[in-house]
């Protein structure tokens, strides 16, 4: 029964921890824009067209 009196206080001390953490990250803004870095792996790079496209030993001959 007296491990409660430790166990309590640490739980309680975590507890706040973490809620401390929660609240950090909302205010750093963590959570606003949950969808888009999700799609941004879909997306394609494109090769920009208006650069010519170098030789390559294989062109050489």
């Amino acid at each position: 029964m007296n491990i409660l009196l430790l166990l309590v206080p640490i739980s309680l001390v975590l507890l706040g921890v973490a809620i401390a953490a929660f609240v950090w990250a909302v205010r750093r803004g963590q959570f606003d824009d949950l969808d888009t870095p999700a799609l941004d792996i879909l997306e394609d790079d494109e090769m920009p067209s208006d650069q010519p496209r170098e030789p390559s030993a294989r062109d050489a001959g």
